[in-house]
């Protein structure tokens, strides 16, 4: 659309099914660029993408040519098949229903793409649920405990 911009940065963040640890290190970096190329198809930009065996943080620069629930439900949708097509996990793989979405502005992002790219580090002092709820928390964004995850 003519004379429309934007600087809008999105740090979004969601979980394997369950939480259960299924990406496989050996195999994690093909999905990053299969996540990658699905986000930057759509005509977002990728900035980052991180996470650990159980969930994944992205941050990408937002055009608002679709809502961010269409992307997500793409992304998600289309990297989930790919793991099952190829046969990634020894059972069919899932996302958790939903997603966290935060927004950034411009200075943040060097912060924000550290944070995201030492996700490994990071979780190895804090649980991926504890580090959840404090970003929830911290950009106090309202939430119902019931609905955070599915536990198995």
């Amino acid at each position: 659309m003519n004379n429309t911009y934007t600087q809008i940065h999105i740090q979004a963040v969601f979980a394997v099914k369950y939480r259960e640890s299924l990406i496989s290190s050996e195999w994690k970096r093909r999905l990053y660029q299969y996540m990658i190329a699905i986000i930057n198809d759509q005509g977002h930009k990728t900035l980052a993408i991180g996470g650990t065996a159980n969930h994944l943080h992205i941050l990408f620069g937002f055009r608002p040519t679709q809502s961010l629930s269409s992307l997500m439900l793409r992304v998600k949708r289309e990297s989930s098949e790919w793991i099952n097509k190829e046969h990634l996990t020894k059972r069919k793989f899932q996302w958790q229903e939903g997603y966290g979405a935060f927004s950034y502005t411009k200075k943040d992002l060097p912060t924000i793409i550290q944070y995201i790219q030492n996700q490994e580090i990071h979780h190895e002092k804090k649980p991926f649920r504890e580090e959840y709820l404090e970003l929830l928390k911290r950009h106090e964004v309202e939430y119902d405990e019931r609905y955070i995850f599915d536990d198995i």
